[in-house]
């Protein structure tokens, strides 16, 4: 089956062909079941390589496709790598990918676009395939760069709204920014290992020093890039805007999937960020200061996919934090539950507005517990997940993750848990404004309540489960279990596991640190469900002055205003002046002054042309005895 890994892009690729040459021919069902089948059969696939290679003593398998780029002493070949990794990383781009597939048959059924949006869904499936798959840099920063061009298509899906289409541009620049910090590093790579292939350069970096400088600055671009497409400070402010696009969007693209990318990447490339400490100590620092922040914003925000947006942000903090402190399984293991719980949470609260005529604000909800009962139970599984409740998915990642901070910084572990409770509050918030007490929306949208089409509720139900039961991959021994998710993916760490100190902390620790962060999530929850349940509080209306903190984070500390003043608006008066000045009047002046010259030289020779012949002949005379005089002067 592992032989077989090039179909696996290779459907989504065509599903995209299907529905986007044929976007104005086909039916909607046909444009459905080409869309959903093909990331379906990638799937199939994708369960086979991952079967077979848990099955073979063999955890690392090169499958070349054929020579891509030769050229002297340089040779990529267009191959791909399978490993625990990769294979873990298929089943979730396309597992979660064909939930969505199918959740977005229902969701998107009345949109005039529904063919090019299937094209443009099968096209991201596609491009994010690659990037996992790649067995070098180059293909991945295809992959990179592909999943940033459907992200703009798809955030600008909706594109005749100024305001989303203006959120497109902003996703596409910022991921710019990125970007070229990633392809500087593979500039880099290439110079000091001569190689771009993964199988060349990590086993040369090993042994190579700690602290060297060249990896210092490979990691450092590296992580550039991570920031960008992760959505980490100071580069994250275009993923709550990136809200504009289809909410099944939000849930694949900017939650399960594209925005893990930089954590892929860093796990990838794990044995480069071991032997540059100065990068993993900054990861840490970007990952924790990116997750309280995000959370303190998350606290008052009454958009509910604003509220899931910032929540992302926040748990992609949580991320990097762990790969900061060197927790390359605790990092992935939350990769793999956020992708169940967030997809499940997006898609729950594209469920609430297809149910409430598109509204998205939680101050105009509640009471919608009773009319959407499937929608409520599976987003409340989510909530507990998200929340580190046990024994859902999220208990189990979070607390390995927070486990590792302890033994490497108490104060970052502090905050991390600070971070957690915040997590708890906002989320039981989302959930109690929106789904008790009694409804404050109008009486049209109350007439229009109903639960969701089966095609949206049944991909609500599995993630559901898997947000429930997936923690349990990964059980650790004081608990009993063997952790298998660590035993797993221990070939692909294996190099950076010999240069790091092993977690060492007793089972009674342990116990207590997870007992501080059960206790204070259930404290969150508890406080939240006193605030907006018993007291039945609602969040004040915009115009209502709020006090200094929570206007602070109700505006999002201010951060795009700052971008704007500090940023655009000077680039924007720049490029202003350089439009007026030096293109039009320098530029354009000069170009125009060598026309205008020929113009008039030429409307003065025109005189010379006459038509009488006299002034010819005196003319030729003259020519003459100019050439006799240079005959008999010239040197």
């Amino acid at each position: 089956m592992i032989d077989l890994v090039w179909l696996v892009p290779l459907f989504p690729l065509i599903g995209f062909l299907i529905n986007g040459l044929g976007r104005n021919i086909l039916p909607k069902s046909a444009v459905s079941l080409t869309g959903c089948l093909t990331v379906l059969a990638s799937f199939i696939i994708s369960i086979g390589i991952f079967l077979e290679l848990n099955s073979s003593e063999t955890k690392s398998f090169i499958v070349p496709l054929f020579n891509w780029i030769s050229a002297g002493t340089v040779n990529i070949p267009f191959s791909f790598l399978i490993d625990p990794l990769s294979s873990l990383m298929l089943l979730i781009v396309t597992g979660v990918g064909f939930l969505i597939h199918v959740y977005s048959t229902g969701y998107m059924s009345h949109d005039a676009g529904f063919a090019k949006y299937f094209s443009y869904l099968n096209l991201f499936i596609f491009f994010m395939l690659l990037l996992v798959l790649g067995s070098n840099y180059v293909i991945m920063f295809i992959g990179w760069e592909g999943v940033g061009l459907c992200s703009y298509l798809l955030i600008g899906f909706w594109f005749t709204n100024a305001s989303y289409a203006s959120a497109a541009k902003k996703a596409f620049i910022m991921n710019r920014i990125g970007d070229l910090g990633f392809l500087i590093a593979v500039f880099l790579i290439f110079t000091t290992f001569n190689s771009v292939e993964f199988a060349v350069i990590f086993p040369q970096a090993t042994n190579m020093l700690s602290g060297d400088r060249a990896l210092i600055i490979i990691t450092a671009l590296l992580f550039v890039g991570a920031i960008g497409k992760s959505a980490q400070l100071p580069l994250f402010t275009w993923l709550p805007d990136a809200m504009a696009g289809p909410t099944p969007v939000s849930a694949l693209i900017h939650a399960a999937t594209m925005v893990t990318a930089g954590i892929y990447m860093i796990a990838r490339s794990n044995i480069l960020f071991t032997l540059a400490p100065q990068t993993l100590y900054v990861v840490a620092v970007i990952g924790l200061a990116t997750l309280l922040l995000a959370a303190t914003i998350a606290l008052t925000q009454n958009d509910i996919k604003k509220v899931l947006a910032y929540s992302t942000v926040s748990q992609l903090g949580y991320m990097f934090l762990g790969l900061g402190v060197g927790a390359y399984t605790g990092a992935f293991f939350h990769v793999i539950t956020h992708a169940f719980f967030k997809a499940l949470l997006f898609l729950g609260a594209g469920s609430v507005i297809h149910a409430m005529s598109n509204e998205q604000d939680i101050r105009n909800m509640g009471g919608l517990r009773k009319k959407l009962p499937i929608t409520f139970l599976t987003m409340m599984i989510g909530t507990i997940a998200i929340a580190g409740l046990p024994p859902f998915s999220g208990f189990f990642s979070k607390d390995e993750i927070l486990a590792h901070v302890y033994e490497h910084n108490r104060l970052f572990w502090t905050l991390g848990v600070i971070g957690a409770v915040f997590t708890s509050f906002y989320m039981f918030r989302m959930m109690f404004l929106t789904f008790s007490g009694s409804f404050r929306g109008t009486t049209a949208q109350e007439h229009h309540i109903h639960e969701s089409p089966w095609s949206m509720t049944i991909p609500l139900i599995v993630l559901a489960v898997l947000s429930a039961l997936g923690g349990f991959i990964g059980i650790p021994a004081v608990f009993g279990g063997g952790h298998w998710l660590e035993s797993f993916l221990a070939p692909v760490f294996a190099s950076s596991a010999s240069k790091m100190t092993p977690l060492t902390l007793d089972h009674t620790t342990e116990y207590i640190l997870m007992a501080v962060s059960v206790a204070g999530a259930l404290g969150a929850m508890l406080f939240a469900y006193q605030r907006y349940v018993r007291n039945s509080s609602i969040p004040v209306a915009d115009r209502v002055e709020r006090g200094i903190i929570a206007r602070l984070s109700y505006n999002k500390y201010y951060i795009d205003e700052i971008y704007t003043s500090l940023i655009t608006r000077p680039l924007d008066s720049l490029s202003g002046f350089f439009d007026k000045v030096v293109d039009k009047k320098v530029i354009d002046g000069a170009v125009n002054g060598l026309g205008q010259s020929a113009m008039e030289g030429s409307k003065s020779f025109r005189l010379l042309q006459s038509g009488m012949v006299g002034f010819y002949i005196f003319m030729m005379v003259a020519g003459i005895i100019a050439l006799l005089f240079y005959s008999m002067f010239k040197i």
